[in-house]
This record gives structure tokens, C-alpha cells and sequence, in this order.
């Protein structure tokens, strides 16, 4: 499915591609999310594909469009970037991005300024508190780069979307001082904090 709902927000399902095997990933628990009976691709829509599948909804009954699905949205930044822009300037919606942070280290460039004035929210995943535990529990294909990439990442982010969050997912493999760790992290980097 590539447009399902899910509490106050319709997501956007585009990719099933992520640079991250994370362990306690949804994905590999179940095939459903929300309304979405499942969101295994058979293929990657094209960005009009899924303005066509927006159209289809009750746009007023939400509060925001989401990109968040069964993989990591920034692996297609393009077709995110116009569908950003046709939600902005055809809806009221607020849109946000859920991104594992490593946007820049996919596609080899910096992708936060192409953000500004399309993107209202971002939430990027912590997950944990250090390089070594974060590398052992997400599995990135970058390597011990992947969470100095996520750090520097949520840095420039905040220059051009207003509202950015990082989170981490209370999985049993953190330990309160882990998560205490993580918070302040967030707060030396400026950003609100959230354990999902």
C-alpha cells in the first residue's frame, strides 16, 4: 500500500529500501500497519502515483502527511521532494519526514537545505547512545560512520524545519542510562526528545 493512515496522519509508503537492518524494526514483525494490509512494494511509486493515491483521501480529516513507511523515504528524495511541494501548495496539511537520518550518506550530498519551506516536521531515529551500541543494534550499511552521519544530520536539519525530534524506541536493549544519555544528547543538540 502506498498511502494508509494511521491515527491523525496519512503516510506516505514510497520505498521498502533502507541502509539499516535495525533489530527491533516493524517490519520484520508484521506486514500491516495502520489501514495498510501490507506494505511490502512491488514496485516504487512514482511521486505523481502518489499525489494520484493522496487525491483519493479525505484530506481534511487529517492533520498531517507523513513520509514513513517500509523504508527509508530520503532513499527518493526527488519523488519526495514534489510530492512535499504539491501537499504544500495544494492542502493545508503539515508535513513531516520520519528518516533514520542518514539521508546525507545516501545521497551523497547534503539534503537539509531542499527541505526549507516544504517540510514542517522531522523526526530522526537515535535509537542509541553511542556509535558502537547504535552500529550493533541498527546494522547500517555505512558502518560506524552511519551515527555521526544521523548526529550531523539533525545539526544542519534544524536551520530549515521548524520543528525537529529525535526518538528512540524503548526496545529492551536500552538501559535508563541509555535512554538519560540519548536525552541529553538531544538537548545538547537542540532538539525535542521522544522514547516511542
Amino acid at each position: 500500500m502506498i498511502v494508509y493512515d494511521y491515527a491523525w496522519g496519512l503516510y506516505i509508503n514510497m520505498t521498502n529500501r533502507c541502509p539499516n537492518r535495525c533489530e527491533f524494526c516493524i517490519r520484520d514483525m508484521t506486514d500491516s500497519l495502520g489501514s495498510a494490509d501490507s506494505l511490502w512494494l512491488d514496485k516504487e511509486p512514482t511521486a505523481q502515483e502518489v499525489i494520484d493515491e493522496l487525491k483519493k483521501w479525505d484530506l481534511g480529516r487529517y492533520e498531517e502527511v507523513v513520509f514513513c513507511g517500509y523504508g527509508e523515504p530520503t532513499e527518493r528524495m526527488d519523488a519526495l521532494l514534489k510530492i512535499a511541494r504539491w501537499v504544500k501548495e495544494d492542502t493545508d496539511l503539515k508535513v513531516r519526514i520520519n528518516t533514520n537520518g542518514l539521508g546525507n550518506l545516501i545521497n551523497g550530498e547534503r539534503i537539509e537545505p531542499k527541505l526549507e519551506g516544504l517540510i514542517d516536521s522531522v523526526s530522526v531515529s537515535l535509537n542509541h547512545s553511542d556509535r558502537d551500541k547504535y552500529d550493533a543494534l541498527c546494522h547500517p550499511r555505512f558502518g560506524k560512520e552511519a551515527y555521526d552521519g544521523l548526529l550531523d544530520f539533525t545539526k544542519e536539519v534544524k536551520k530549515y524545519v521548524p520543528d525537529v525530534q529525535m526518538s528512540v524506541v524503548d526496545c529492551g536493549d536500552l538501559t535508563r542510562e541509555d535512554i538519560e544519555k540519548c536525552r541529553r544528547i538531544t538537548e545538547e543538540l537542540g532538539v525535542k526528545f521522544r522514547v516511542r
